[in-house]
């Protein structure tokens, strides 16, 4: 799958200061994203994307929701999996130790576990840890942008 396709697939999901200690989550309840008339659409495009990047997508989709619910003030735009170490990959589950996550201009260490159905389309259990800022000195060796 190109780049440019999962980009597409990504920007039809609708995707577009936590405290100073980390902050561990466990949330395994499915959560709805969206409202009912897109799950068309979104299921159709991630139907498109192969199975371990609609993985990927589908988790970090979660990461944002869960975390904009959970810590005040916090309004996630976008999270990256790889931006620390490389995610390991199951079957149908993801774990992304070395993840970020971006809020208001700023960039947050993320750590997260997600289960899904076996075709990855339904997040069914996800934890995280949330921790402190990325400098922003460290964002460009890290693939993060602004």
């Amino acid at each position: 799958m190109t780049t440019l396709a999962a980009i597409a697939a990504f920007a039809l999901l609708g995707l577009s200061g936590p405290d100073a200690a980390a902050a561990k989550h466990r949330s395994t309840p499915k959560q709805a994203t969206g409202t009912a008339e897109d799950a068309p659409k979104r299921d159709a495009a991630m139907l498109h994307v192969d199975l371990p990047t609609r993985i990927e997508q589908r988790c970090n989709a979660r990461a944002m929701g869960i975390v904009g619910r959970e810590h005040a003030g916090m309004q996630p735009e976008e999270t990256v999996a790889y931006a620390f170490a490389d995610p390991k990959l199951g079957t149908a589950s993801i774990t992304a130790p070395g993840a970020a996550i971006r809020s208001h201009g700023h960039w947050y260490h993320l750590s997260y576990t997600c289960h899904t159905s076996a075709d990855g389309m339904d997040v069914q259990s996800f934890s995280y840890t949330l921790g402190d800022e990325v400098p922003r000195d460290d964002w460009s060796a890290h693939s993060l942008v602004p």
